[in-house]
């Protein structure tokens, strides 16, 4: 079986897991930091936004199941494209949007896919989710991975609080 890896930054890696999770030829779903200057940060690191890290997954994808494409597809309806400073009720830089690419394919396609967003004619204000070469990837503290498994509760009361189902529906369904 063929394994690829794919890395979106989308806000809270809470939010982020259980869309690519739930689809066929995704092998794993991975919360954890990239970007920074610090390494293998902690939480409390990140969170406080003094790391340069952006809170990301890790997406481990089988491409004869699962294009890269189908991967962009379904990142740019989890977010708000046009915030530069986070993402609904996380504000920060550890929650800007990227796309982060692993080899030189995945840039062109990430770009093309930013470009036809910003083509669409959907936001009125500019598209800022950046597209920058992955760099080493840090796993999250376990009590992060599948949160919104683990911690069903907090979790839907979290997500609800945010406003992103809102935006989602709003903007993108």
């Amino acid at each position: 079986m063929a394994t690829e890896r794919a890395i979106f930054a989308g806000g809270c890696f809470w939010c982020m897991v259980q869309p690519f999770e739930e689809q066929a030829g995704i092998q794993a779903v991975t919360s954890g930091y990239i970007g920074g200057e610090i390494p293998d940060p902690t939480y409390e690191q990140v969170k406080r936004g003094t790391s340069g890290h952006y809170e990301a997954v890790e997406i481990l994808f089988d491409p004869t199941l699962y294009k890269y494409t189908q991967l962009l597809d379904l990142f740019w309806p989890q977010i708000d494209p046009t915030d530069p400073d986070g993402q609904f009720h996380d504000r920060g830089s550890q929650y800007r949007t990227a796309i982060f690419y692993v080899n030189d394919e995945q840039k062109e396609l990430a770009t093309k896919s930013k470009n036809d967003l910003e083509l669409s004619g959907r936001f009125k204000q500019p598209i800022v989710t950046e597209i920058k070469p992955a760099t080493t990837f840090y796993p999250a503290e376990a009590e992060h991975q599948q949160f919104y498994k683990t911690n069903q509760a907090y979790y839907k009361t979290d997500r609800k609080a945010s406003g992103r189902d809102e935006f989602i529906r709003h903007h993108w369904e």
